[in-house]
């Protein structure tokens, strides 16, 4: 009795999407090409035209492998070992947020400052290490000193550090906060820290509150204890020192009336692509 044929592109992205749909937490059907393509060595594109191509037992398993896995609610992110961040592919596990397209706002606010030819640039709580490595290759000349609390970060970090070729000019640290450096030296601190309140878990994605990690994610103080950790450690700054925060929905407002009791002068707020005040920028006040 011969073996039955191998199963087609068509049907394995039949079977992919009918299986995500009946999870509970609604990922997009065309992750079934995404996966599929992924195991093949193919984009997208290639996938949707190759629909009555066979596709190998072992590859099949391995499309299979990956579906169940993204149907237990592993973000594509961690299944992939990877994220696009301002056109860079950043690597990302578990030990490390997953980049947002918001945190480009970020990018683009720091590129916009006039900043010294040579910047030395602070990012506290780096993560993946996304805008200390982006920061380095946009401004050729400049400087980055990274920290996180987390050595599993560190260490994702360095790796995209030395992934794109700046591993010389972005230093790490495992450091809570500003722990340890002497801040008088950086002319930009820049930091995505976490800022959700702890009673909004339940409103996230279980994708969200079930893989990424909640040390990144979660703040008291209706998530703002990190934040104003960060506005009394400016003090050390020197002043006219530049600082640009990521923040969430509905805090821009609370974060200026802080920052006129700290050492910082809130300056402005952009908003993200959902027009909520998302980057703000705040300046050390003269002495």
């Amino acid at each position: 009795m011969s073996a039955p044929p191998p199963p087609t592109v068509e049907a394995l992205l039949a079977e992919g999407r009918s299986r995500l749909a009946t999870a509970t937490f609604r990922p997009p059907p065309r992750e079934a090409a995404l996966l599929l393509a992924r195991v093949l060595g193919l984009s997208e594109a290639q996938v949707m035209a190759r629909g009555e191509h066979p596709v190998p037992e072992a590859a099949a398993a391995r499309f299979r492998h990956l579906l169940a896995r993204r149907l237990a609610g592993e973000p594509v992110a961690y299944l992939f070992g990877e994220r696009e961040f301002y056109g860079r592919p950043f690597r990302v596990d578990r030990r490390v947020l997953i980049p947002r397209p918001e945190t480009e706002h970020l990018v683009e606010a720091a590129l916009g400052l006039a900043l010294p030819a040579a910047p030395r640039i602070l990012d506290v709580g780096t993560g993946s290490g996304i805008l200390a490595v982006t920061l380095a290759l946009e401004i050729p000349a400049a400087r980055v000193v990274a920290t996180d609390l987390s050595p599993g970060a560190v260490a994702v970090a360095a790796g995209n550090a030395r992934r794109h070729g700046v591993g010389g000019r972005v230093r790490l640290v495992a450091a809570d906060l500003v722990a340890g450096l002497e801040l008088a030296g950086f002319d930009l601190v820049v930091s995505n820290p976490p800022y959700i309140a702890p009673a909004e878990a339940a409103e996230l994605s279980p994708e969200i509150t079930g893989w990424e990690p909640h040390l990144a994610l979660f703040a008291s103080d209706h998530g703002l204890a990190v934040v104003r950790r960060l506005l009394a450690a400016a003090a050390a700054l020197r002043p006219g020192a530049e600082v640009l925060l990521e923040i969430g929905r509905g805090q821009a407002a609370e974060l200026e009336r802080a920052a006129s009791a700290s050492p910082l002068q809130f300056v402005t707020a952009w908003q993200d692509y959902s027009h909520i005040p998302r980057v703000v920028r705040l300046q050390r006040r003269p002495s």
